[in-house]
């Protein structure tokens, strides 16, 4: 095998994953034209047709998936042995890529990698920010950053931020026409801001608890976001009731902006934890992106 041929092979495994020529060449650092150069250059030599093309999506065909199948673990053994060779010298060096969530990567990841990466110029990380769960492993992420409960059990998962809290708050301009919730069952006559899951596609019921009643509320309201700042947004402006993040509305609420209520009913939870596969070799780089991260009470 010569160099051209790991290359071609290389193309060919990026835009299967991808299942879209743009996103491979954009992946790859190269233009859509010269990337359907290689896989067609790719196939006459092998003698096969390994995608198949449509308006909407790249498929691979039986022999591309027999091939993706062998040509993933190899590629990915000697990725991680490259990995490896940045122990030897004195400024580990190479790429991270990590899945998170937009609030962990403004409030917990990138203000380690702000703190990291000056130090370390050779460190190149590819953050993708989506509110859905992926398959590191699939998608080929070195890790993810999520809460707790969704990670599934068989990975390692690393606590990197305090515990979490929600918050329940309306605008004060609201509450002079509502009367302040004492209990959820009184939010039933309330305006309330709902948030549409991006994995589900469903709409988020208010987990509250006190003590040991846990209840699910399934609000109502005129305004439905797939995005927590919206619906902060939309509280501030008067348009009811929202249920976020503690630490995206504690400077409205102390500035007056915002009125807090059903406090007793939002008990802290588990934070952030950076999650990988047990199986994962840890260089030099994962190990520096793993202590920049730990949280540390």
């Amino acid at each position: 095998m010569n160099r051209e041929d790991l290359a071609d092979l290389n193309a060919f495994m990026i835009v299967a994953e991808e299942q879209s020529f743009t996103r491979a060449a954009s992946r790859l650092g190269t233009s859509q034209s010269a990337l359907s150069h290689t896989i067609r250059r790719l196939e006459t030599r092998l003698g096969l047709r390994l995608l198949t093309r449509t308006t909407r999506r790249v498929a691979t065909t039986h022999a591309g998936e027999k091939l993706l199948g062998t040509l993933a673990p190899a590629l990915d053994a000697i990725s991680s042995e490259i990995a490896s060779l940045s122990d030897l010298s004195e400024k580990p060096s190479g790429l991270i890529r990590l899945t998170t969530s937009e609030h962990a990567a403004t409030s917990i990841l990138w203000p380690a990698l702000k703190r990291l990466l000056p130090d370390y110029p050779g460190i190149q990380v590819d953050v993708e920010i989506e509110a859905g769960l992926s398959d590191i492993v699939a998608e080929r992420f070195d890790a993810g950053i999520r809460l707790e409960e969704t990670i599934a059990k068989d990975m390692i998962a690393v606590p990197i931020g305090p515990p979490l809290r929600m918050a329940v708050v309306g605008a004060p301009g609201y509450f002079r026409t509502h009367p302040v919730p004492e209990t959820p069952q009184e939010l039933s006559r309330h305006h309330c801001l709902k948030l549409r899951m991006s994995t589900s596609g469903g709409v988020y019921a208010w987990e509250l608890e006190k003590g040991r009643r846990s209840l699910r509320v399934r609000v109502e309201g005129q305004l439905t976001f797939n995005n927590a700042a919206m619906l902060r947004e939309a509280a501030l402006d008067g348009f009811g009731l929202a249920c976020v993040m503690e630490d995206q509305v504690m400077d409205h609420v102390a500035a007056g902006r915002l009125v807090r209520v059903l406090e007793d009913w939002c008990p802290p939870f588990p934070g952030y934890h950076l999650y990988y596969p047990s199986r994962r070799q840890s260089s030099a780089v994962f190990r520096l992106l793993v202590e920049a991260l730990r949280y540390r009470s």
